[in-house]
């Protein structure tokens, strides 16, 4: 199930990833990046190229659709989390916005059907 996700990110223009610890943090856009699994290791992007992440799919638990209210905006991502409720990756969905700040419903639509798809669940179970 989670490579599923993944996949569906991935042919959804301006999606960012986002890896974050207490130390570091990565940021990949999502366009034209491959994927494939080979055991329980899934890999996004090319291992030549510039830039890629190895997942883990057996430590990652669960996925939350997650629409995050803000001053000036909302906030729609995926995030996926470990056994310890930890958040090991993120997808966030951008260009959410005109220079306007009026909400693209086009985009929305794109968040809402992958919601749809998924049994409109907040939570899924990856494994």
């Amino acid at each position: 199930m989670l490579k599923q996700i993944l996949e569906d990110l991935l042919k959804i223009d301006d999606i960012l990833f986002i890896v974050k610890n207490q130390g570091a943090t990565s940021e990949i856009k999502g366009n034209f990046l491959t994927i494939r699994q080979k055991d329980n290791w899934i890999t996004i992007g090319d291992d030549k190229g510039p830039c890629h992440m190895h997942i883990n799919a057996d430590y990652i638990l669960k996925a939350k659709f997650v629409i995050e209210e803000k001053v000036e905006r909302t906030s729609y991502s995926v995030m996926f989390f470990d056994k310890n409720d930890e958040r090991v990756l993120a997808a966030f969905f951008t260009k959410m916005y005109d220079e306007d700040k009026k909400l693209n419903q086009k985009r929305k639509e794109l968040f809402d059907n992958l919601f749809n798809k998924y049994g409109k669940q907040e939570t899924i179970m990856t494994n």
